[in-house]
């Protein structure tokens, strides 16, 4: 883990609701991440504790880019109807209401996404269920600074 984390202010914000299943795509209806999640815990990424649904946050005016990882799985086949896709996961942290939980940066590579394309302000988070959390619930994220460059 990092030892001298980067942090950020955000807010959570609406995505396209594809990864969880509320965007009603018919060729995912309970979502891109029930689809994908046994490949990622097949090549070992450690999920226990996290919700199947990404958190969006919004970290204008910052912008974020993805420079490492922990974990890379190039060439995923997860889906009949795109080609395969590399994801890329760095560990974080993600404050919300003055509690810290570990959470997972996600990050399809936009080189290999056929569609549902992020901001750079964006900053998509796989973290455990946390119920109240709302749109426009502020938070803070801790990033590793060997993975991420924030600007």
């Amino acid at each position: 883990m990092a030892e001298n984390w980067l942090h950020v202010a955000g807010t959570v914000q609406p995505g396209y609701g594809v990864a969880s299943g509320c965007g009603h795509d018919p060729r995912y209806p309970d979502g891109t991440l029930a689809l994908q999640w046994p490949h990622f815990a097949a090549h070992g990424l450690p999920l226990d504790g996290l919700f199947r649904a990404t958190l969006n946050i919004d970290i204008t005016p910052r912008h974020f880019a993805l420079t490492g990882r922990d974990w890379c799985f190039p060439g995923v086949d997860w889906s009949a109807y795109i080609p395969p896709e590399t994801f890329s996961f760095s560990r974080c942290r993600l404050c919300w209401q003055s509690a810290w939980h570990d959470a997972l940066i996600y990050y399809p590579h936009p080189e290999t996404k056929p569609e549902h394309f992020q901001s750079d302000t964006i900053v998509e988070v796989l973290a455990p269920r946390l119920d109240a959390i709302r749109y426009g619930s502020p938070v803070e994220l801790a990033l590793n600074p060997a993975h991420v460059r924030l600007s």
